[in-house]
């Protein structure tokens, strides 16, 4: 759309900031870099209001294609947001949320949530001030939920986790009865060393065919993709030296989210719609490609000599204990680290202490309890110090109230994927053909190339004919742990 690439450089040029801000910046230069994307935060807001007047002449249009509506939808979204939030407020936000990441870090660190408790109190203070400007119906929260699934709301979000909190209890109880998947494995244990590892994900950057000339891999605290453009997308991935499949499914879930940011329609590269459905869309792909892929006997079978090759100690163990190895079932407190039974907890820990915090029932200074409590009411286990609790997440040191959900989202619609793809059959079929291709050649026809033309909702109907349908993931859950 003529005039939208001003808006396009400036958000090029923001994510090129983010991403050296997460990998290469020194610590202090986190107040500089805070005020540089404030001010080109006020530029993205400014370009993008300059274009009211071709939307709105653009929304009178009768002849409009599903392309053209779908940028007129975003546009739209984009400038009712920046209509309604003031400069002054962006400026804070980036400025505060800036600061607040690297303060977040040392508070992580040294488990002391009192650290980072005045800066979150600024954040939950700014994001109110967002879901007021930008209103709502009912609660506060649903604003704020939009920011990242169109059209997605608490109702929603409780309707969700009505359906997969107690059947997920109720199945955790069957898996850990049945004794078939371990809690734990001798590899958890094991030391490596991350250059030999780092070998290890190049191989799997291979094996999942990123075209590393549009693509590149980096290290960070907090693993996390990047679209800095159509033929430029980065990720990360982490080393922590012990139980190498957390940096493996580290590397896989972030080429997931990589692979859809690639497979975007050419035909819509520098245009409003050239990202992701959602967010909860984004995550499916990540999910499919980690869980759906990555944890099944045929993706062991596929990596298991690049492991032996790097990794030594991977010799003794076949490809059946490699495979309960990577599918442990264990109640954890960490979310990154949790495994596909006990995963939907941990989102539903966040989402309930934000839409606490949010609806102002729950103060900052009572998070760390809140979350706590919640917690061992879901999994039975209580959180020992703040960074196993709410210290574990960098979300909200930027500012991402509403985000939590659609990780819980991706499981869903990963699992529609699954049951779409005759439960599974096209996942075994592709690799025990080596065949990658494949998938990605049905994710792209299915979901990629739509890019953001089509909201959440509507593209799930269009694909699965039904909307986050919580019965599937449960369905896929069943079939594998418990089947």
């Amino acid at each position: 759309m003529k005039g939208y690439h001003r808006v396009w450089a400036l958000g090029h040029s923001m994510a090129v900031l983010g991403w050296d801000t997460e990998t290469h910046m020194p610590e202090a230069g986190a107040k500089a870099r805070g005020i540089a994307s404030g001010q080109l935060a006020m530029m993205v807001q400014k370009a993008t209001i300059d274009l009211e007047a071709l939307v709105g002449k653009a929304e009178k249009a009768r002849d409009l294609d599903d392309m053209e509506e779908g940028i007129v939808r975003v546009l739209r979204r984009s400038i009712d947001y920046f209509l309604k939030i003031p400069p002054e407020l962006v400026d804070e936000i980036q400025r505060e949320t800036t600061e607040a990441t690297v303060v977040w870090r040392t508070a992580r660190e040294k488990s002391d949530f009192k650290i980072f408790k005045p800066h979150l109190e600024r954040i939950v203070e700014l994001e109110r001030k967002v879901a007021d400007k930008l209103g709502y119906e009912k609660h506060p929260y649903n604003a704020l939920l939009d920011l990242y699934e169109e059209g997605f709301t608490v109702s929603d979000a409780d309707r969700v986790y009505s359906v997969l909190i107690p059947e997920s209890k109720r199945l955790l109880k069957k898996v850990a009865a049945n004794g078939v998947y371990p809690s734990r494995h001798p590899l958890e244990s094991v030391i490596y060393d991350a250059a030999a590892m780092g070998k290890v994900n190049e191989e799997v950057l291979k094996l999942l065919q990123m075209p590393m000339t549009r693509f590149r891999m980096d290290v960070s605290t907090h693993p996390f993709t990047t679209q800095i453009a159509p033929d430029d997308v980065r990720i990360t991935t982490r080393y922590e030296g012990k139980d190498f499949k957390a940096s493996l499914y580290s590397t896989v879930h972030e080429s997931g989210h990589a692979i859809y940011g690639l497979g975007l329609g050419p035909k819509l590269a520098y245009t409003p719609v050239a990202d992701g459905a959602s967010y909860g869309i984004h995550e499916s792909q990540s999910r499919f490609w980690e869980n759906v892929v990555g944890r099944s006997r045929g993706f062991v079978k596929l990596v298991r000599p690049m492991l032996k090759q790097n990794l030594p100690f991977v010799e003794k163990y076949d490809a059946e204990q490699l495979y309960l190895y990577f599918n442990t079932v264990r109640k954890s407190f960490i979310r990154v680290d949790a495994d596909e039974l006990t995963y939907n907890f941990h989102t539903a820990v966040r989402y309930e202490v934000e839409k606490k915090i949010i609806g102002g029932e729950v103060a900052v200074a009572e998070v760390p309890e809140v979350w706590n409590d919640t917690f061992e009411s879901y999994l039975g286990i209580r959180p020992k110090d703040d960074a196993e609790g709410a210290l574990q997440d960098v979300h909200w040191s930027g500012g991402s109230f509403g985000y939590f959900a659609t990780y819980t989202l991706g499981n869903i619609v990963a699992a529609m994927i699954w049951h779409e793809m005759g439960r599974g059959a096209l996942v075994k079929e592709a690799l025990s053909g080596s065949d990658i291709g494949a998938l990605k050649k049905w994710l792209g026809s299915k979901i990629h190339r739509f890019g953001a033309i089509y909201p959440p909702k509507e593209l799930q109907e269009r694909v699965f004919g039904e909307s986050y349908k919580a019965e599937k993931l449960l369905a896929y859950l069943n079939q594998k742990f418990l089947d």
